[in-house]
C-alpha cells in the first residue's frame, strides 16, 4: 500500500494526534521524526512510545516533493491539494472543535488569552480552507466520496448542507473576522 502524502509536517501531526494508541486509546506521543525511504519515497517516519501505557507508536509518511512555505501567523496544513490524511469531514470536526470555545468578548481576557483565541479561529479558518479543497471545481458542495472516516461521514449526517461550498466560504471568513477582533 502506498504510503499517504503529509503535505506539512503540522498535518502529520494533526494526524498523529487525532489517531491514539492501538493499545489504550489515549494520544500522548512525543514523536521523534526522521526522514527515510520507504517504498521507493522519500518519507518522513514519526516512531516513540505512548506516554500512557508505553506502547510503540509508529507513523510513516510520504513528504511532497515541494514543501509550502510557512504562513506568517495564520496556520498552513497543505498546498492546494486536498488532504490524503483527513478527510473533508475531518477538517469540519477540527474547525468546529476550535471555532466552539470563542468568548464573546475579547475585553475580558488577557493578552495570552486573547492571542490564544486568535490562533483557535485562524486554525479553524484554515481548517475550512481544507475542506473546500475537497469542492471539485465548479461544484457546490463536498462530495461524499471525500468521507472516508466514520467521524467525517458522522458530522456529514449531522449536518450535509454545512458542507456546502457557500456556508463552507461564509463560516470560514467568519472565524478570520472574529480573529480580527482578538488582535
Amino acid at each position: 500500500m502506498a504510503l499517504r502524502l503529509a503535505r506539512t509536517s503540522a498535518e502529520a501531526h494533526l494526524y498523529m494526534e487525532l489517531h491514539p494508541c492501538e493499545s489504550c486509546g489515549q494520544t500522548g506521543f512525543d514523536p521523534v521524526g526522521s526522514v527515510v525511504e520507504a517504498d521507493g519515497d522519500l518519507a518522513r517516519r514519526y516512531t516513540g512510545d505512548c506516554l500512557s501505557c508505553g506502547a510503540p507508536r509508529e507513523f510513516t509518511f510520504r513528504v511532497p516533493d515541494e514543501i509550502p512555505p510557512a504562513g506568517d501567523d495564520v496556520p498552513r496544513f497543505g498546498d492546494d491539494r486536498p488532504s490524503e490524511l483527513l478527510d473533508a469531514g475531518e477538517w469540519l470536526w477540527l474547525a468546529d472543535i476550535l471555532a466552539s470555545g470563542t468568548p464573546p468578548d475579547p475585553a475580558r481576557l488577557d493578552a495570552r488569552q486573547r492571542r490564544q483565541t486568535r490562533m483557535d479561529l485562524l486554525t479553524a479558518a484554515s481548517a475550512l480552507s481544507e475542506v473546500l479543497k475537497f469542492v471539485p471545481t465548479g461544484a457546490e458542495a463536498v462530495p461524499t466520496k471525500t468521507l472516508w472516516s466514520s467521524r467525517g461521514r458522522a458530522v456529514h449526517r449531522a449536518e450535509p448542507n454545512r458542507f456546502r461550498r457557500i456556508h463552507l466560504e461564509a463560516t470560514r471568513d467568519t472565524c478570520r473576522g472574529i480573529a480580527a477582533r482578538f488582535s
